[in-house]
């Protein structure tokens, strides 16, 4: 018999100055379990802060800010991931001279258990993305990007799953079309797949077979962009999927003053939130899981 943990609340927050309220759909059980999120998008290479002069973000953001307020998080609740929803690279000389290996040695350091690819991870095409890869110490996931016979074969995953306090989080990643973004050649051999299709197939395996209590997209589809239109993004991938809980965007650099919830296929809530962009915020979400004793055949798969 496996024990099953259901999410009997949510809450979230976004950090660095910025205080907002939360959500929460049930009261907290005493025996709950608490797991937090802490999540990131389009950084941009921004290493630095922005200076105390800049009109918009004085004193911003930076990389020494961010460790600290992870460590933090981190005191408070041992039982947190770190995620980012991609374009770490480009936006700062840093990237210029080091091709994204600084980017991805601070992100190691500050503990970063997974990301996933933003377009610009393909700004010096995909050889030197492959190359730059042996120096993040944590898998970056997509799952609708075709990468066989690429030099990202067996560099990227399609996802993770992470076993924190007894909660298994299956984390995927889902990338924005390449096509008039990026140079064609700088992506030679990389086709586009479906995020719903694709997002329907992961998280039934995550969910079904390999039994994920939570499960959690890692997106550079952005917000709603085109939403009106028909075109991908994040409203769109929530409505029409059935087992994401929580889906942490990027591309569209869109600060959130509150996550939004969606309702999916299946009429359940879908989190969706996003922090702008150059590490000037730092997402916070909050899981708190109560068990249901209910006796069930289960499997173990070997991922």
């Amino acid at each position: 018999m496996k024990r099953r943990y259901f999410i009997d609340k949510i809450t979230s927050s976004t950090i660095f100055g910025l205080a907002f309220p939360f959500i929460s759909f049930e009261k907290i059980k005493f025996n709950s379990k608490k797991i937090t999120i802490l999540h990131t998008n389009d950084v941009h290479s921004h290493i630095d802060p922005f200076p105390s002069t800049d009109p918009i973000n004085p004193n911003g953001g930076g990389i020494i800010a961010r460790a600290k307020m992870i460590n933090t998080f981190k005191k408070e609740n041992p039982n947190t991931l770190v995620l980012d929803a991609g374009d770490i690279f480009q936006g700062t000389p840093y990237f210029n001279f080091f091709g994204g290996e600084i980017e991805l040695k601070l992100m190691s350091k500050l503990g970063y258990n997974a990301s996933t690819l933003g377009n610009h991870e393909f700004d010096n095409g995909i050889k030197k993305l492959a190359k730059s890869l042996k120096h993040a110490n944590f898998p970056l996931l997509n799952s609708n990007y075709t990468i066989k016979n690429t030099p990202l074969e067996e560099k990227i995953k399609n996802y993770e799953i992470f076993i924190v306090d007894g909660i298994k989080i299956g984390v995927f990643g889902i990338g924005i079309k390449l096509k008039g973004l990026v140079d064609k050649n700088l992506y030679s051999g990389i086709e586009y797949l479906d995020p719903i299709e694709i997002s329907q197939d992961v998280t039934n395996k995550l969910k079904n077979e390999l039994k994920c209590d939570i499960i959690i997209c890692l997106s550079h589809l952005g917000f709603n962009r085109g939403y009106k239109d028909g075109i991908m993004c994040d409203l769109i991938l929530a409505e029409k999927t059935k087992d994401i809980d929580l889906i942490i965007g990027g591309h569209s650099h869109t600060f959130m003053k509150n996550p939004v919830k969606v309702k999916n296929l299946k009429g359940k809530q879908v989190i969706i939130n996003q922090v702008g962009c150059f590490g000037i915020n730092l997402g916070k979400i909050d899981f708190y899981l109560t068990e249901n004793k209910i006796s069930k055949k289960s499997s173990s798969i070997k991922v």
